[in-house]
């Protein structure tokens, strides 16, 4: 499933890209997810992934915190780093844009208002498939703020069958 809904995002052509983009920020600013959190937790993405500089730019503006990710594979844990500037950010695996711990502040998910849980399916429950690591659930586990995600319709099916460890996300923001 993972590697069908990968193939069918990549081959949105840039002008569908960008419509169900803005369809699913207009939703994401008008909400009250956006609109109470004051600092918010953001992947940088790449690729076929839905665009989050818009994302970031706009909680700039609005005078919110911005956190970003960092995955430490040896202990399989992710970690959020106060995001200032992309000059703060290193590729790592999979060519991935992440903090730099030496350059950046380290952020305790009990500051973190609410967290823009990435993923590439989701279910009419909330559950989610993301990329395969498990650490979005392996940190959701402990955190208790807000979760959102973004999909577009295509994204939703009627269930992922989940797993004990499987976190669901509070609310889906839909295009």
């Amino acid at each position: 499933m993972r590697n069908k809904l990968t193939q069918k995002l990549m081959s949105l052509s840039s002008e569908e890209k960008a419509k169900i983009e803005l369809q699913l920020y207009h939703n994401l600013f008008n909400s009250t997810y956006w609109s109470e959190a004051e600092v918010i937790a953001v992947t940088i993405s790449q690729g076929y992934e839905w665009d989050t500089k818009p994302i970031i730019e706009a909680a700039k503006k609005q005078g919110k915190k911005v956190v970003v990710p960092k995955c430490f594979p040896e202990d399989s844990k992710l970690v959020f780093y106060y995001f200032e500037t992309y000059e703060q950010l290193e590729k790592v695996y999979f060519d991935l844009l992440e903090p730099n711990p030496a350059v950046s502040v380290q952020v305790e998910s009990s500051k973190i208002d609410l967290i823009i849980v990435p993923g590439l399916l989701f279910d009419q429950m909330n559950y989610r498939i993301g990329h395969g690591g498990g650490y979005y659930d392996r940190f959701l586990s402990n955190y208790s703020g807000k979760t959102i995600a973004l999909a577009w319709n295509e994204q939703i099916i009627k269930s992922i069958y989940p797993e004990t460890f499987d976190v669901p996300v509070d609310h889906i923001i839909m295009n």
